[in-house]
């Protein structure tokens, strides 16, 4: 196929599509040409009928682009001349705000869809890496339908990349990933390509924040708030205010932050934001174990949730009050102690903090705190509350907001592993061939086994089971006497 052929298929599958306007065929043609590095085109070939998608279409100029030597099979170039590509078709980022603001005076739910539809669109939201992750419902008696999924969407690294970047000049523009400067940066081998990157920008109390959509979302919807200046994440009464505020400008989202404390997120510390997005997750429908009152705060209902986590839920349709108690409660547990439970507020360093997250209820705001503590000793020394070694060969990673919430996001390299775990209680190779770091948790289940389930049906259960495990290791109250007893303590300290 020509470059002539390719760009003529790519621009009328773009018109078709209704991703440019006819008048703009011309513009992105020669966009393109520049893109390739090509001065001349045959104006006499035709469209092919049946072109595919546009995303088919962008492949074949990769292709092309690969076969004429300007890019190579590693990851960090194609991203790069892709979303070069995808970024001609797209409005400047003033234009996506001012249609994003003009959509919102009738609907925010419409304004959302706009955003996260011309993201899918662009190629900035990576629709067809998303569909080979494996998602599957681990459903527990006591927490109710725990989603697990593997993560196989983002590209793993090649040896050649990773000596690249290796040897790259470090940069400090932007100065981390989630950067307001990331936007429409053509990104390098060590920082990844952002030019079909766009952000809505949000006023808030305390300043501007933009959202923007992952590119690798978890669940759907997957948001995340930034703060346009770079600076460190924090929990504070500040952070009740933006999240409720948030969900004031976007009821039909839930919004969370990661806890600011190292050991207790998988969040990047170094810049404040949030996560957010359109998804209902087992944590928001769980059941209450039991109704808690705070003095001076009727106007709040209050409940201890039953999930594996601890869990404070806090309702009210007065906003302020929500801040305010939330702020107290907070200020409460960061100098809390309970050596009887190996809660310890600080020893070299501080240890409490709180994972929050907010969403609306018809007029009411629901605020949940989920407690956290990062404090590690000689037995746990990756954490007292986190995932313990017996359960690290599933996930040893920390325990970040959407995991909190009910949704495992696990690492890819338990495709091949568990497929020796299902081998093994199948009776088609010995334990001996099995992972090692599966060896004990696979005789284990197999004494469990009757083979009657489907053999992948049940190790994929039984790593549901280990999760809902790996979350009660991070609650800092376990669900025994001596924990609620605890659990109990605390809140009468808040009074």
């Amino acid at each position: 196929m020509t470059v002539s052929q390719v760009i003529a298929d790519f621009v009328q599958t773009a018109i078709a599509e209704k991703r440019i306007d006819a008048l703009d065929g011309i513009y992105v043609r020669n966009r393109l040409l520049a893109l390739l590095d090509e001065n001349s085109y045959d104006s006499d070939v035709q469209p092919t009928a049946h072109a595919g998608s546009l995303l088919d279409c962008m492949d074949q100029l990769r292709v092309y682009a690969q076969q004429k030597g300007l890019i190579s099979e590693r990851n960090d170039e194609i991203e790069r001349f892709e979303a070069a590509v995808m970024d001609i078709l797209l409005p400047k980022p003033s234009e996506v705000n001012h249609q994003f603001w003009k959509l919102y005076a009738d609907s925010p739910e419409v304004a959302t869809d706009y955003f996260y539809h011309l993201q899918q669109d662009s190629d900035y939201i990576k629709t067809r890496r998303i569909a080979k992750n494996i998602a599957y419902t681990y459903t527990d008696g006591t927490y109710g339908d725990i989603e697990i999924t593997i993560n196989l969407s983002k590209p793993e690294k090649t040896p050649a990349e990773i000596e690249a970047a290796k040897n790259a000049s470090a940069g400090d523009y932007p100065q981390c990933v989630l950067c307001l400067e990331n936007e429409g940066y053509r990104g390098r081998v060590d920082h990844a390509a952002r030019q079909n990157h766009r952000l809505i920008r949000l006023s808030l109390a305390n300043g501007t924040y933009a959202m923007q959509y992952s590119p690798y979302v978890y669940y759907n919807e997957h948001c995340i708030f930034l703060n346009t200046t770079h600076v460190p994440m924090a929990i504070n009464r500040q952070t009740f205010d933006n999240l409720l505020e948030i969900t004031t400008q976007l009821p039909h989202y839930f919004v969370g932050s990661n806890a600011d404390l190292p050991g207790v997120g998988g969040s990047i510390l170094a810049h404040d934001h949030y996560q957010g997005g359109r998804h209902t997750f087992a944590m928001e429908k769980a059941l209450i174990d039991r109704s808690i009152h705070f003095e001076g705060f009727d106007q709040i209902d209050a409940c201890v949730v039953k999930w594996p986590m601890t869990t404070l839920r806090l309702r009210s349709t007065d906003r302020e009050a929500l801040v305010e108690l939330a702020d107290k409660i907070l200020n409460a547990w960061r100098q809390y102690s309970d050596e009887s439970l190996g809660i310890l507020s600080e020893t070299d360093q501080p240890h409490n903090t709180i994972t929050p997250i907010a969403r609306r209820k018809g007029e009411a705001y629901e605020l949940d705190l989920v407690l956290r503590n990062n404090r590690k000793t000689a037995e746990f020394p990756d954490g007292l509350f986190h995932p313990h070694p017996d359960v690290q060969h599933i996930k040893q990673e920390n325990i970040g907001l959407i995991e909190v919430m009910g949704l495992a996001i696990l690492p890819p390299r338990l495709i091949p592993e568990l497929q020796t775990v299902q081998d093994y209680l199948s009776d088609r190779i010995p334990l001996s061939e099995v992972t090692e770091k599966h060896r004990e948790w696979a005789q284990a289940i197999k004494a469990a086994y009757d083979g009657r389930e489907d053999v992948k049906h049940y190790v994929e259960q039984q790593v549901g089971a280990t999760f809902v495990r790996i979350l009660t290791d991070a609650g800092v109250f376990k669900w025994d006497a001596a924990g609620q007893e605890g659990l109990d303590r605390f809140i009468q300290s808040i009074h």
